[in-house]
């Protein structure tokens, strides 16, 4: 470089030199006789110097060459050296990807077959071409070693590229083994334990006990997990990841294991299991493993809930969940909401979106119930769309309260001293209106539904039964249980007898003792079943519509699908109705019922038990009860029968 510096420099000056000597000889030559002389012998200086300039720029140019030449090839050796002996794979591609030249590494530790000459880099391993050009590289694998690559354009035209491979085997077999190696809480509870004991010899107890603790050591053992009792009925895994996946992928089979533990003669132990997994500690997998088991006993017992990050999964749940026969937890309740009441001035009572008459009856009792205690009650609702408007004419007819008001007369109602009650339903999608559960500041929940992922937050009580028939029942027992001085009008009890007979399909389907119970309180109440009857009757054109549906229906995997793409008056009422009576036809497991309404296809679901129609309702977004579920798509009813049936096959492949 100092070289080629100085070279410059001398011919700047030579250059100077020459010019200023031309001029002044120039002048001299043409200007006097007597100074003709001296301008000669400028110009041969100038002649001189030119000779010079030339004589320098031959020896100089020539240097300079032979300087970069031999530069140059030094700088190649460098780079050839470097790459052939660079310390990780690398290959050279052009721009059909094909290999062009490769160091000795990527033939010795990638590509040993045969020379890779020519060969197109995609064939050899599964790599991402674009990916590999940005700064984080692609991560492929190649003969079971893990590389980083990374690619190179050696020009702006992208003719030829290169790429190397940088080896990260140890840092990913390390991430992998830490991954398998984190620690999960898996909480394994037996459903209604005290209640199954309660009727049995202490011998049959101790069988049951020992079966149980045998299970539990069956489901650890060829694992590096353990186990601890906690109590009679519950108990605690702490296991690795490398465990827990297989266990998650064959569906936990200890749940079916379960079921092959008798209790007496047509009982069988069924469990709830909560998976706390991918937490950043142990306490934390408590935590959602806790959060998980709450989510099973929401839902009836007898399934498995992992916590992800977007929620849960479930497994299991194709058993009808056991009641429980004591009613110590509904006079608890009772007595708190008794109280929470009459710490308010007003109280507002709304179910779901078109209310059916569970919906209504409940709403409408729990109403009656507080107007009894001293304080204003309403029932928010929109007689436009609704099931029910048979049932809140009855009442209108026979009771001079005026019960029902519209959402808007509601949030004009709603203040700060204003309790809502929200019956038969715990999804804020679902509730009447919106607007008024966003704007109450007290809020009591009353369902009966399994638990859903989504439910109503900021709740003073939540009062949840899964193995209630209705949840008409459920209000039933609170008004028994609030005291003898609040008793309700007959035709009030006539209104909570019709949601029970609803949802139970006349006490057929998710009836227990305490169905029976609560009836019985309604019937005290002076509940005539004649009346109630009347309230289910239905026009001679809803019966036609029922027919056509049911005329449409085929059966897929012993399930009855009917749908219609016509528009009726009465169609949801037909559509459930059908649901129910398609379950009459030999060899149907379950029924649905396809509709569309107002550009939402609409699905109402029903079994009798062997088939759970829930589950396949929450693979589409819905949800409900074992028996009876209902879901609604936004798309065409075509492609809503299309995702009905890959739903029924995802269950049935799942679940057999």
């Amino acid at each position: 470089m100092k070289g080629n510096n100085g070279f410059q420099i001398l011919i700047r000056i030579t250059t100077a030199v020459v010019i200023l000597s031309a001029l002044i000889a120039s002048y001299s030559v043409y200007d006097t006789p007597s100074s003709r002389d001296m301008g000669l012998v400028l110009l041969w200086v100038s002649i001189a110097a030119t000779a010079l300039l030339a004589l320098e720029y031959v020896l100089f140019r020539n240097g300079n060459k032979r300087y970069v030449t031999r530069l140059a090839s030094m700088i190649t050796k460098t780079e050839k050296d470097s790459l052939v002996n660079f310390p990780a794979p690398a290959i050279i591609v052009d721009e059909n990807n094909t290999i062009v030249w490769y160091n000795k590494l990527f033939g010795r530790q990638v590509y040993t077959a045969e020379e890779a000459y020519g060969i197109d880099i995609t064939e050899i391993v599964n790599i991402d071409m674009y990916k590999i050009f940005e700064p984080e590289g692609d991560l492929i694998c190649l003969n079971k070693r893990f590389y980083i690559a990374k690619g190179i354009h050696s020009d702006a035209k992208g003719t030829l590229s290169l790429i190397y491979f940088d080896d990260k085997t140890d840092y990913v077999e390390l991430e992998y083994e830490h991954r398998q190696s984190q620690k999960s809480v898996i909480i394994i509870f037996i459903d209604n334990f005290d209640d199954i004991m309660s009727n049995i010899r202490e011998s049959e107890k101790a069988h049951v006990l020992v079966q149980m603790e045998k299970l539990i050591e069956n489901f650890v053992d060829g694992t590096t997990a353990f186990s601890k009792k906690i109590n009679s009925d519950k108990f605690y895994v702490i296991m690795e990841e490398r465990h827990l996946a297989p266990i998650i992928e064959n569906r936990f089979r200890i749940l079916e294991q379960a079921r092959t533990i008798t209790v007496g003669e047509r009982q069988n132990i069924t469990l709830s299991i909560g998976v706390g997994r991918n937490a950043s500690n142990l306490a934390e997998s408590e935590v959602y493993a806790k959060q998980a088991l709450e989510m099973c006993l929401g839902r009836g017992g007898d399934q498995a809930a992992v916590k992800t990050d977007s929620g849960y999964e479930f497994f299991g749940g194709v058993s009808n969940g056991m009641e429980k026969h004591t009613k110590v937890k509904t006079r608890m309740v009772a007595k708190a909401l008794k109280e929470l009441i009459l710490s308010h001035d007003k109280t507002l009572i709304m179910g779901h979106r078109f209310g059916d008459l569970d919906s209504i009856g409940s709403a409408t009792g729990m109403c009656a119930a507080v107007r009894k205690m001293g304080r204003e009650a309403y029932v928010v609702v929109n007689e436009s769309r609704n099931l029910a408007l048979s049932l809140i004419n009855y009442i209108r007819e026979h009771d001079i309260a005026n019960y029902y008001i519209s959402p808007e007369e509601g949030i004009e109602k709603l203040d700060e001293n204003t309790l809502l009650i929200v019956v038969d339903t715990h999804n804020p999608d679902l509730v009447e209106s919106h607007e008024l559960l966003s704007r109450a500041e007290q809020i009591v929940v009353i369902d009966h539904h399994r638990l859903m992922v989504k439910s109503i937050e900021r709740c003073v009580m939540f009062y949840h039964e899964p193995m209630a028939s209705s949840a008409a029942e459920m209000v039933a027992e609170l008004i028994e249980y609030f005291g003898g001085d609040i008793k309700i009008s007959s035709h009030v009890a006539e209104a909570l007898l019709a949601g029970i007979m609803l949802d139970t399909k006349n006490f057929v389907m998710k009836t227990g003792v305490r169905t029976f119970e609560a009836a019985a309180f309604l019937r005290k109440m002076g509940a005539d079943t004649v009346a109630v009857k009347k309230l289910f009757a239905n026009s001679i054109e809803t019966y036609r519509q029922k027919s056509q549906l049911i005329n449409s229906a085929e059966i897929y995997r012993k399930c009855a699908i009917a749908s219609t793409d016509e528009a009726f008056d009465n169609i949801r009422i037909a559509a459930s109705q059908a649901a129910d009576e398609m379950l009459g036809i030999v060899g149907v497991n379950a029924s649905f019922v396809l509709y569309e309404d107002r550009g939402i296809v609409n699905i109402s679901a029903r079994s009798m038990g062997a088939f759970n129609v829930q589950i396949v309702m929450e693979s589409l977004g819905g949800g409900g009860h074992l028996t009876m579920a209902a879901t609604q798509l936004t798309t065409t009813l075509e492609n809503a029968k299309k995702q009905l049936i890959e739903a029924i096959d995802e269950y049935i492949r799942n679940n057999t």
